[in-house]
């Protein structure tokens, strides 16, 4: 067996990133699917104890990514990295001693990839947000040869930051496969307005639509999102 892949970005960190993958999720499993994610480097993880005394990292998004999906993988393929400080993943690598092996990160998807239909890599903050001290989210997406969903944080400035990002998608040479509007800002003005004006200008699909809610995590995308994708 061999995953469909898709890598997600987004327009800036804090977008629901998490949030549109776990739904994307939900989808794919809810249309039949084995679905698995991987979230290659994660910071800000939190330290946990169980009642032995024992201790692990955890981190939200790996845990949304786990519940929302229908596949029991090793948290060694789906997290590779992982990091307590909350800053950008190539300093906590950096802090650490660590260096986040793009190759690494490859073997782990194709190893996901052979036990699954369908793979959501989600990247960590932007599209050009650093990997490792060469190499950033976009080269990891080319590298995967995975199509590109970009998941649009609505909110004062949201166009400006949507067409960089599909202009730098473009020019990485990955496709576009669509695009998610997620309302992260529930009083943004002329809403209406703005997703119109984006629909308008990014030559890709709109996938759907995230409103604001507290239960955002747990709710999915509808099954016209999976046709469009596959």
């Amino acid at each position: 067996m061999a995953a469909r892949g898709w890598f997600i970005t987004g327009t800036d960190t804090e977008v629901g990133k998490t949030v549109a993958t776990s739904q994307l999720l939900r989808a794919f499993v809810a249309n039949g699917y084995a679905t698995a994610a991987m979230k290659p480097v994660a910071s800000g993880c939190e330290v946990r104890r169980d009642e032995q005394g024992g201790e692990w990292w955890w981190n939200a998004d790996v845990a949304a990514h786990a519940e929302a999906s229908n596949l029991a993988l090793p948290e060694a393929l789906t997290n590779p990295y992982r990091f307590l400080p909350p800053i950008s993943p190539h300093l906590a690598a950096r802090d650490a001693g660590v260096e986040v092996s793009l190759p690494h990160l490859l073997d782990c998807a194709q190893q996901i990839g052979a036990q699954s239909d369908v793979l959501l890599v989600e990247g960590a903050g932007g599209w050009l947000a650093p990997l490792n001290e060469t190499a950033c989210m976009a080269d990891l997406a080319a590298a995967l040869g995975y199509p590109v969903i970009l998941v649009v944080g609505m909110r004062l400035g949201c166009i400006n930051h949507a067409l960089l990002t599909v202009q730098s998608i473009k020019a990485q040479g990955v496709p576009l496969a669509g695009w998610i509007a997620n309302q992260v800002d529930p009083e943004m003005s002329r809403y209406d307005d703005n997703l119109a004006t984006l629909q308008q200008r990014i030559a890709a699909p709109l996938l759907g639509e995230i409103r604001h809610s507290a239960q955002a995590l747990t709710q999915r995308l509808s099954d016209e999102t999976v046709r469009l994708l596959v």
